[in-house]
């Protein structure tokens, strides 16, 4: 298979700068080890893939949770849109090989399914021009896309983080001539539902782990039958 590389899209694991829509039941400072647990397992996917580079491009500053082995690029500003046009462009500047970009939310991501990803990216049967792959998201997002050389403008007019992002982002790569393949359907963690299923689905992450002895927490509120402002307190 061609070389390629891994781009991470992550924040800084910060209490109350992280996975705030976990608050509550969680407290700030459980949402943001669950973040860097998550952060964790998804550098592991990475480094467990065939990728020749890993990048992680980073909000924040780097901390002792960084995993060796990843180039650490600054996301750009501006929506999540012009940071992840921003992040492909920065990592195809100083090394020109297909790119696939995932988040932090999908912590039962494996090394196999970035390699497969690759794979359809890869191997995709136009070679004319640029061509593209993206994992369907069960929220209606999408947990990773590829490309194999940037493409221009391919965010733009793309609704970010709601429940049309994926089949919004698929049509305006079709309405740029980018042909596109889809990898399997995975489950991102925006709530504490999707918290509970995600560990459910893979018990052997660092994230299940992490979450385990928060669920006392959890199981008190859900049977208080309230969600006290207090509850997202350090």
């Amino acid at each position: 298979m061609t070389d390629f590389q891994v781009v991470v899209m992550a924040k800084a694991p910060i209490a109350g700068e992280v996975k705030t829509r976990l608050c509550p039941p969680l407290t700030y400072d459980q949402a943001a080890v669950l973040a860097q647990a998550a952060l964790f397992d998804t550098m592991a996917a990475v480094s467990a893939s065939r990728a020749r580079r890993r990048v992680l491009a980073l909000q924040g500053s780097p901390g002792i949770w960084l995993t060796p082995g990843f180039d650490v690029i600054p996301q750009r500003s501006g929506d999540f849109g012009s940071r992840l046009a921003g992040a492909i462009d920065d990592a195809w500047a100083t090394f020109p090989v297909p790119i696939l970009v995932v988040g932090m939310d999908t912590p039962q991501l494996g090394g196999a399914d970035l390699d497969s990803a690759a794979r359809m990216l890869i191997d995709a049967p136009d070679q004319a021009g640029p061509s593209a792959v993206i994992g369907p998201a069960e929220d209606g997002g999408y947990w990773v896309i590829g490309v194999s050389r940037p493409v221009s403008s391919m965010f733009d007019g793309v609704p970010m983080s709601t429940d049309g992002t994926m089949v919004a982002q698929r049509s305006r790569l079709q309405a740029l001539g980018v042909s596109c393949a889809s990898t399997r359907l995975l489950r991102d963690v925006d709530q504490i539902e999707d918290a509970m299923a995600v560990a459910g689905l893979a018990p052997g992450t660092l994230f299940a782990a992490a979450l385990q002895p928060m669920m006392a927490r959890i199981t008190a509120l859900a049977g208080d039958g309230h969600e006290p402002t207090a509850a997202c307190a350090p």
